[in-house]
């Protein structure tokens, strides 16, 4: 039996990510030795989405509030890694990984050119890391103020801002400047 069958099997013939039943292929979950456990099934506009994630579809990607409870470990690191990706931290906080399961994912989200932010301590922050906001911030458009004292958890590093960490504030998405942060 080929991979693609074998997947095919285990997942119903649907996409193990959106559940769609068209353009199925093969997707090794890096790194990957190519085996069954390490990859999963997916559909043309999942791979798409991975591949150029650039352009990601927050709308396409609501599927993750599925896959991510999937008994594949395959399934589970890539839905944490796309949910880090699109910042959903409410969905990666009731999220459950295996120790190894998560080296696992975030062994496939390093990337090269790593943006450095260091916190107002001189700590460097990462992407999953959690915070605590060090003075009153006004956060322009919301119409609210991110209070001193609140802890942002799991926040992630944009690449296309310099200085700032991206999180969720009163389950809103925003950007901080990590010069009023600490590491928690």
């Amino acid at each position: 039996m080929s991979i693609l069958e074998e997947l095919k099997s285990r997942s119903g013939s649907v996409c193990e990510l959106c559940t769609s039943s068209e353009n199925l292929d093969v997707f090794g979950v890096a790194p990957s030795n190519g085996s069954v456990e390490e990859s999963i099934i997916i559909c043309s506009k999942c791979r798409t989405q991975i591949e150029e994630q650039d352009s990601l579809d927050e709308t396409h990607w609501n599927c993750l509030n599925e896959s991510m409870w999937s008994e594949v470990p395959a399934v589970k690191v890539v839905s944490f890694r796309l949910l880090q990706k699109l910042g959903r931290q409410d969905l990666l906080d009731m999220m459950y990984l295996e120790d190894d399961e998560r080296k696992w994912a975030e062994s496939g989200m390093e990337t090269a050119d790593e943006v450095v932010v260091k916190d107002a301590n001189g700590t460097t922050l990462k992407a999953g890391d959690s915070v605590v906001i060090l003075k009153d911030l006004d956060v322009k458009g919301a119409g609210f103020t991110a209070k001193r004292g609140i802890t942002v958890k799991n926040i992630s590093i944009p690449s296309d801002v310099e200085g700032h960490i991206e999180g969720r504030v009163n389950g809103t998405k925003i950007y901080l400047k990590a010069e009023f942060l600490k590491k928690y």
